[in-house]
């Protein structure tokens, strides 16, 4: 991977005002991949400021030219799909198989969905003598995290573009480099200067700045609930609007009269997407007593099959972690383990087999209390854990149980029976026997889980205000004003 020197700020590479660089590790190595600046207060000004500057004009383009950009940004991002699903892969430690069809596919997904999705969007409403106008927010502070650099940072853009607002982002220090690729992508297609700009940096030095800057209108962050708060705190000051999506520990319910092959088969698969470093992996598996022995055999079966090695290597199934920090954490989970359940698979300690980088073994720890720590608390690694119930009234009850509600499961005997129980959990999110995830819909959590929605037109809403022009009282509905381009 090519190190970067320069920061993608009002349509052009500028050398970093503030002095630094990051170290960017492979997760499969520990080494260093590449480096990118540092960048500070006087790089997020500057950022900020073409973002303003560009505003005026990209708010007022139409929704043809919008969704235009959108599509082509889409197309130009699938063209480089070998070298994005790489960087990912050794970025975030992504199986490259996976990184393809998550990491690169969902984020081209999003992008080009985006522009079907304003194309259809009312931008105006008549209500009795008001017409109603969805107007771009303004500009928008962007701060995405390293699990997921490109779908979350479509998730986040192609709204806001769509919108008409321009934005700043700030990806994670931990996986910069694809933010750096669709900089190119949106220099090479001529995009105006300032409707996209991105910053390397840490936090404090630069997401910090970039939420209190008083010339951005809108924060989105993707990240750990604890972020959310800090974010939350500094953009009130300033009355800044916020859309967070956090940190989960999502149930997946199986019934008693559900198919153990699928069901155990999907949860294996929704709980170590990713290395497990997923905030919607549903990581509490909830299971009735009767059937939990015939769950946990099928569970060590399925988690000791998987492949845990380079994640380059087409037949890894489990790569490793993003980064010594996140190791460190888990392996801390990993230690109380087998004082809080039984150890069907993995454990604490390296991966057999790798004597470098960042891999954790597989685990699934059950016969857990749904009040221990290894429950209640997000692990964002590859560790599943069983809580026992009596029923599917428990079940339910356990699901609910968490400060998170971000996403869930329910696999039943059949689809009826599953979403009625899909209606009692409170989560954003519930694959219903198997649903896959559909970036038309909204995404985003209830409790600590997170503010407001992601993708589709509920995504598109976060990036609007609204304004009602209040017509006088002799024009009737039925006759026409001028609309939007």
């Amino acid at each position: 991977m090519s190190s970067r020197d320069a920061l993608y700020i009002g349509g052009q590479w500028c050398a970093p005002l503030a002095d630094g660089r990051i170290d960017v590790h492979e997760a499969s190595t520990g080494e260093v991949l590449a480096t990118v600046p540092s960048g500070g207060p006087a790089d997020v000004d500057a950022a900020v400021g073409a973002a303003v500057d560009a505003f005026p004009a990209w708010s007022s383009t139409s929704v043809k030219e919008r969704a235009d950009v959108l599509r082509q940004v889409a197309d130009a991002l699938e063209a480089r799909e070998d070298e994005l699903a790489e960087v990912m892969a050794r970025e975030v430690g992504t199986p490259i198989a996976s990184s393809r069809r998550v990491q690169v596919g969902l984020g081209v997904g999003v992008f080009r969905s985006m522009a079907g999705v304003l194309e259809e969007a009312p931008l105006e409403q008549r209500i009795g003598n008001s017409l109603v106008l969805r107007v771009a927010a303004g500009v928008v502070g962007a701060i995405t995290p390293w699990n997921y650099p490109l779908y979350q940072l479509a998730a986040k853009v192609a709204p806001a573009m769509a919108a008409g607002c321009t934005t700043v982002v700030k990806p994670s220090s931990v996986a910069p480099l694809a933010a750096y690729v669709v900089a190119d992508v949106v220099h090479e297609l001529g995009v105006p200067p300032g409707v996209f700009s991105v910053v390397t940096g840490r936090g404090a030095e630069a997401g910090e700045v970039l939420v209190a800057h008083p010339g951005v209108d809108l924060v989105s962050l993707t990240g750990s609930t604890s972020a959310g708060a800090r974010v939350a705190e500094l953009a009130a000051r300033s009355i800044k609007r916020v859309t967070l999506e956090l940190g989960g520990k999502s149930a997946f319910v199986i019934c008693p009269d559900a198919d153990l092959d699928a069901a155990v088969e999907a949860a294996v698969r929704t709980a170590y997407v990713n290395n497990g470093q997923t905030c919607s992996a549903t990581t509490r598996l909830i299971v009735t007593r009767d059937r939990l022995a015939e769950v946990e055999g099928r569970l060590a079966a399925h988690v000791g099959a998987l492949v845990v090695g380079d994640p380059l290597d087409p037949a890894t199934t489990l790569g490793p972690v993003a980064s010594a920090g996140q190791y460190r954490s888990i392996q801390g989970f990993l230690d109380d383990a087998a004082d809080q359940g039984t150890v069907l698979v993995g454990g604490p300690g390296q991966a057999p087999g790798q004597d470098r980088g960042w891999f954790v073994r597989p685990t699934v720890v059950s016969r857990v209390a749904n009040t221990a720590r290894l429950a209640r608390e997000e692990i964002f690694g590859p560790v599943l854990v069983v809580v026992p119930v009596d029923d599917v009234d428990e079940a339910v009850q356990v699901a609910n149980d968490s400060d998170y509600g971000l996403s869930g499961a329910v696999w039943a005997g059949d689809v009826e029976q599953a979403v009625a129980v899909a209606r009692r959990l409170r989560t954003g999110q519930v694959s219903v026997n198997g649903g896959r995830f559909n970036v038309l819909a909204p995404f985003g959590g209830f409790k600590r889980s997170g503010v407001g929605r992601e993708l589709g037109e509920h995504g598109l809403a976060e990036y609007v205000e609204l304004v009602s022009l209040q017509l006088p009282g002799d024009v009737p509905s039925t006759v026409s004003v001028p609309t939007a381009p």
